[in-house]
């Protein structure tokens, strides 16, 4: 008996223990974070820069040591998508969570375009600001309104300078309070003016002869640049990929030294930096498209909290999973269906995460001159596109058109585009269907093949079964038509 008591006694105030550090921390890929030190968060967001231009993505040619650094690090997802291949509407989904045809985010908000998110939306920035966190803001904003999209602290720099943009991010590293930092830069967006006085001449992508303060300036030889198998392999071509690529090394610079900062201000070691870029690259058959070379896009997280480094992950992930991953990173609560996507924060330090093999992209418009709603399902390696306006010629965003890569093409009637015929490129089907195993480049239209008429319709049902779970107007458009559309759950 008195042995029994004696272990008892010894039992009792260890589980008491156990139960106290449970409650006190909470845990993150393998190792533990406390409540109480709540994370920084960097949210750092390129323009128009996609997966083809990235030393830890595959380039060996392009020079970018410190985001390779960062993924060294952290975790390099191999299946991250926007929701939208356009600036705007794909930023409107990363801060809110939803997607752009829920909110009214349909496509850009500036000038005569007017996109605006409804006012009864609450945004990232809010939300972790009601949740104690200092909120800044640096660079490209690009959503509205900004009462929806309200940051504590706007800092202001040349946005195609992200050595200067880090300088002014000072004051915020060192901040008493956990901080998010929403750093966005307009490289490697083209840059102005869009239309040369020659078409001949490539753009400049923001660079200049002079270069940029503090930074290096890195030029790239056309002869030496990796051409995307979806354009054509050109002069004019290759004359502009070697513009881009200029325009991502001096980003990988700004980061560099937004890093070096970082550290310096000893917040390094509790703070989650998450690097991605809103769309592709801005050429055609990319930006403002649906294919993959539009909506595929690096996404590395290095989180201090996770012991396994330079994991790549095979999940499927979307830019509405970012706000409820980054409000699960920040300990705040959310409620079941508050948003459109859910968090892949549990699954950042795995390889192949069962349950994360489906995603969905709805594009409406880029210009308000450019109406071509699009609805996609992939699932697992086979991708759907529903061209809700197919009989419409497809529209081009005015950057992309007086691009030299294109002008090369129309103005001397080239049959292709790349690997895809020029006329595809301009005509699209109602529905394109797509085995990405076996035909990465998506020009082997599979929608009119008897044999996969099952998996046609299957993909359909999901693609008109997202539209009914997220509210998407676009959902009339199906009408009755449609006899093959069996178990949608939806009536007309």
């Amino acid at each position: 008996m008195k042995k029994s008591i004696k272990i008892l006694s010894i039992c009792i105030p260890a589980l008491i223990m156990i139960v106290f550090l449970s409650s006190y921390v909470e845990r993150s890929g393998n190792n533990v974070r406390e409540k109480e030190q709540r994370p920084n968060i960097i949210l750092f967001v390129a323009d128009d820069h996609g997966v083809d231009a990235l030393g830890s993505y595959g380039n060996p040619v392009i020079k970018t040591p410190n985001l390779d650094k960062l993924a060294a690090e952290g975790t390099r997802f191999t299946n991250a998508y926007c929701t939208s291949a356009s600036c705007a509407a794909s930023r409107s989904v990363l801060l809110t969570g939803k997607y752009g045809h829920a909110t009214g985010s349909y496509g850009h908000v500036h000038d005569y375009h007017h996109f605006s998110t409804y006012d009864s939306i609450k945004s990232l920035p809010i939300l972790l600001e009601k949740a104690g966190y200092l909120t800044a803001r640096i660079g490209k904003y690009h959503v509205a309104p900004e009462t929806v999209y309200h940051f504590q602290i706007v800092l202001e720099a040349n946005p195609r300078s992200t050595f200067e943009m880090a300088e002014k991010c000072e004051s915020v590293l060192n901040s008493d309070k956990p901080f998010f930092l929403y750093f966005c830069t307009d490289d490697p967006h083209r840059g102005g003016p869009f239309k040369p006085a020659d078409w001949k001449t490539p753009n400049n992508f923001g660079n200049k002869p002079e270069g940029y303060p503090g930074v290096k300036t890195i030029v790239y030889d056309p002869k030496d640049v990796l051409v995307p198998d979806f354009m054509p392999d050109t002069q004019k071509s290759r004359e502009e990929i070697a513009q881009y690529y200029q325009s991502i090394s001096r980003i990988d610079q700004g980061f560099g030294k937004l890093m070096e900062m970082l550290k310096k201000s000893g917040k390094d070691k509790n703070t989650i930096v998450i690097y991605i870029s809103d769309n592709g690259m801005a050429f055609p058959g990319a930006k403002t498209t649906v294919y993959e070379p539009g909506i595929k896009l690096p996404c590395i997280i290095k989180d201090p909290f996770e012991s396994k480094k330079g994991t790549v992950n095979n999940a499927l992930i979307s830019w509405v999973d970012m706000t409820p991953t980054i409000l699960n990173m920040a300990g705040v609560p959310i409620t079941k269906n508050e948003f459109q996507g859910r968090s892949f924060e549990k699954i950042i330090g795995e390889e192949d995460p069962i349950g994360w093999d489906e995603i969905n992209v709805s594009h409406t418009f880029h210009e308000i001159t450019m109406y071509y709603p699009m609805r996609v399902v992939r699932k697992g390696n086979y991708k759907l596109i529903w061209n809700i306006a197919y009989p419409l010629e497809y529209p081009f965003a005015s950057d992309l058109w007086d691009s030299s890569t294109w002008q090369a093409v129309y103005r001397n009637k080239s049959e292709f585009y790349g690997k895809r015929k020029t006329q595809d490129f301009l005509h699209h089907p109602q529905f394109e269907l797509f085995d990405l195993k076996n035909d990465p480049n998506e020009v082997n239209n599979l929608a009119t093949n008897a044999k996969y008429a099952t998996i046609l319709n299957e993909l359909k049902v999901k693609i008109r079964e997202f539209q009914t779970k997220t509210n998407d107007p676009w959902l009339i458009m199906w009408g009755d038509h449609d006899s093959s559309l069996q178990g949608s759950g939806t009536h007309l």
